[in-house]
């Protein structure tokens, strides 16, 4: 048995998001709270002076946390690790996984160097015990080392460790533990509601006909028989 979608014009539609009344003050929050996780720390401090929105942290941690994120991004982890040490020397203290990673990071950095014997006393001295006590740890250090049995990193199986993306993902790992450490929310607010929008349309969509928000970047709403072209 086929079931008739409801129509909602554009009148309805606007006129029901129109009822729907939001606070600015609650509006001013998210923005800050995206801009403080990911770090805009200049973006942050005129939106606090315009809007008079108060930051949950200090603006000044987002400095240094920024910092540690460029180290990595450089692939200077002995200098990510001790600015890492200097905001709160229990984030690594606290948690091997963490420590294990930017150390894993410090390995994959002295291969791309081709400091082949500095890296194999590093991995035998430093990352050995520790896989000998975890084995998630040990199979990431052989998927490391295997790097040096191959000239060409592009023929290795691994070689994807030697991407930029290899940074970008350790320094993620370490700004979420940061964040985590100063009561803060390791993501942002605004991309999650962003999804839960295009969530509700789809569930919406199997139940009625209405204008879309197709393009997020400016939240303009398309009629519905625009939408199907």
């Amino acid at each position: 048995m086929s079931t008739s979608k409801r129509v909602i014009t554009r009148e309805e539609w606007e006129k029901k998001l129109n009822e729907v009344k939001i606070r600015k003050e609650d509006m001013n929050k998210l923005v800050m709270n995206y801009l403080v996780t990911e770090g805009y720390v200049e973006a942050a401090e005129r939106f606090k002076t315009e809007s008079g929105t108060e930051p949950l942290v200090d603006l000044a941690s987002i400095t240094e946390r920024m910092a540690v994120k460029k180290a990595l991004h450089s692939g200077d982890i002995e200098d990510a690790i001790e600015k890492v040490n200097d905001l709160n020397p229990e984030i690594l203290d606290t948690n091997p996984q963490l420590f294990f990673l930017l150390q894993q990071q410090k390995l994959i950095e002295m291969i791309r160097s081709g400091k082949t014997e500095e890296a194999l006393e590093f991995a035998q001295e430093e990352l050995a015990p520790r896989g000998e006590e975890n084995q998630s740890f040990l199979e990431e250090l052989e998927k490391t080392v295997a790097l040096l049995a191959f000239e060409n990193a592009s023929d290795c199986p691994v070689g994807g460790l030697l991407d930029i993306s290899q940074r970008l993902k350790t320094a993620s790992e370490v700004n979420a533990a940061i964040l985590t450490s100063q009561n803060h929310e390791k993501d942002p607010k605004l991309p999650s509601l962003l999804k839960m929008l295009v969530w509700a349309q789809c569930q919406l969509d199997e139940k009625a006909l209405y204008p879309h928000i197709k393009d997020l970047s400016t939240g303009m709403l398309e009629d519905h028989s625009a939408s199907k072209k």
